[in-house]
């Protein structure tokens, strides 16, 4: 059992990224303030300090938990669907409706944030994404053959990312999907269907059309 000072202190650092993330949610990236936080919690700004040595650790923690969780959401989409292209369009599905929920967080993992870079220990965490895409097609063993430079460019990174023995194919084809899939759903949180008269629910039915009429044959 942990003791009350770590209690205490994992209590606050929970608060804390309550708070920020209201902050986010009401002003933005540029709106979230460690003092300001402090202020909330009836703690000085040089106390919050010792919590998160600066706001970049507070807002890597933000996107780590963010990325944790569109991932845990991912995963459950795809559990139990009888085949890639049910699987597919489940997961579709369920980060447009994990994105809509809360744009300001999805803004927070995928939009830009001046003056911050994800630093690297989140990288297992934001690809956590990639391979719950590959997992419906599987990662196959496609080391033979001729491979086009794209596809040469994708299993280097694929394999430099932890994804072992990674079939060229699938893996265009899932950072194809990431890419569709992500581009439509920023469109729609910045409001860019709003007045065209077209429903966007009809663009990603198509969208996922093409790609599972794309999906890589064993």
């Amino acid at each position: 059992m942990p003791d009350r000072r770590t209690r205490y202190r994992e209590l606050t650092k929970r608060d804390a990224k309550r708070i920020a993330m209201e902050q986010l949610a009401d002003h933005g990236v540029g709106g979230v303030s460690i003092n300001a936080i402090g202020k909330r919690l009836g703690l000085t700004g040089p106390a919050m300090y010792r919590y998160f040595a600066s706001r970049d650790e507070l807002l890597a923690e933000l996107v780590t938990d963010g990325y944790n969780d569109l991932a845990d959401t991912m995963e459950a989409a795809v559990v139990g669907t009888r085949s890639p292209a049910a699987a597919l369009r489940a997961l579709v599905a369920a980060m447009r409706s994990w994105a809509l929920a809360e744009p300001h967080r999805y803004l927070l993992l995928f939009g830009p944030i001046p003056g911050f870079r994800v630093p690297e220990s989140m990288v297992q965490e934001a690809h956590r994404a990639v391979t719950t895409v590959l997992s419906i097609v599987g990662a196959g063993h496609g080391r033979g053959g001729r491979r086009s430079t794209l596809q040469r460019q994708v299993t280097d990174w694929a394999e430099n990312t932890g994804i072992q023995n990674a079939d060229p194919r699938r893996m265009v084809w899932v950072l194809t999907v990431l890419s569709r899939i992500h581009g439509m759903i920023a469109m729609e949180v910045a409001g860019q269907f709003q007045g065209t008269g077209i429903d966007p629910a009809l663009l990603y039915d198509a969208e996922v059309d093409t790609l599972v009429s794309a999906l890589p044959k064993a």
